[in-house]
């Protein structure tokens, strides 16, 4: 992904070893490489648009991400990889040490509304990822049940290509692609439910799963993030139109907008945000947590 050049901490008795578009990897500095059984994931303030790392960060990002993470996993009868928060006090808040699984090259996503890339095939062949769906449906239409659509995996910088499950299967394997569907959907169903307690509409989700060093299917990753979900306002959903997103929207718009003076096509790496863009986006994300868990987040 274009702009990813990030600044890696060091950090006592750990060694990085990956960054990504927001987390960074490290290893226990005593091991042998890729042999220990845990990895520090540390989430940074990065945030990314069309294919590039931005240079602005979003204060505090990188927390509520880990925290809504840990909360959700507290919520969710899933097995999954999170070891201790044990962590560095320099990046207390925005770590965990996880169990290092063997992931599965695909990801796994939830819809129970159709909007963003579904939304796009369905309009060319009534589809999503080869499930069939009835005709008429809008953005923002429910879907009864939700459905599966899975994708595999692309490099940083590329896009995940969505597959059929019949790919899928082919991928990894008849059995565990069964099993990741169902879980997948157990996920979506249940995290459904607690959002729209909270008055927020989960539309999709994506989750990740690997195995563990004892062959156990584990949830992994962050789950039911801004990042990896699409949260709307359940007072303000409409379906017929785009509905405003908990995300990194505020971005999205002035990156298009003619205030930027970006010109997406020209491969040129976007301009620095302004603040009141960055302060938005903050308080989106900020908003996403406290609406969700009922607490007040703490910087």
């Amino acid at each position: 992904m274009a702009g990813l050049e990030t600044e890696v901490l060091e950090l006592p008795e750990w060694r990085h070893v990956y960054s990504g578009k927001v987390r960074d990897l490290y290893e226990p500095a005593g091991s042998a490489p890729e042999t220990s059984e845990t990895i520090l994931v540390v989430a940074s303030d990065r945030i990314s648009a069309y294919d590039f790392v931005l240079d602005t960060e979003i204060p505090d990002k990188g927390k509520v991400l880990t925290q809504l993470s840990l909360w959700w996993f507290e919520q969710l009868q899933v097995p999954h990889h999170v070891v201790s928060l044990d962590v560095p006090e320099a990046v207390a808040g925005r770590a965990m040490v996880v169990q290092r699984l063997d992931m599965y090259e695909v990801e796994c996503i939830a819809r129970g509304y159709l909007t963003g890339s579904g939304l796009a095939e369905y309009r060319e062949s009534g589809t999503v990822t080869g499930i069939d769906l009835p005709a008429g449906l809008v953005d923002g239409s429910k879907l009864e049940p939700a459905i599966f659509t899975p994708s595999a995996k692309a490099d940083v910088g590329e896009h995940d290509e969505n597959i059929t499950f019949g790919q899928m299967a082919r991928l990894i394997g008849d059995t565990p692609a069964d099993r990741l569907r169902q879980l997948t959907l157990d996920v979506y169903t249940r995290a459904e439910a607690i959002a729209r307690e909270r008055g927020i509409i989960l539309a999709d989700t994506k989750v990740e799963f690997g195995l563990n060093a004892s062959g156990q299917i584990v949830l992994g990753d962050e789950v039911l993030t801004p990042d990896s979900s699409r949260f709307w306002d359940a007072d303000d959903y409409a379906p017929g139109r785009s509905q405003p997103s908990f995300d990194k929207q505020f971005v999205r718009d002035w990156l298009t907008g003619p205030e930027s003076g970006w010109d997406r096509a020209s491969g040129e790496a976007p301009p620095e945000l302004p603040a009141d863009v960055v302060a938005k986006t903050r308080a989106r994300y900020v908003e996403a947590y406290e609406r969700l868990t009922g607490r007040a987040f703490t910087a």
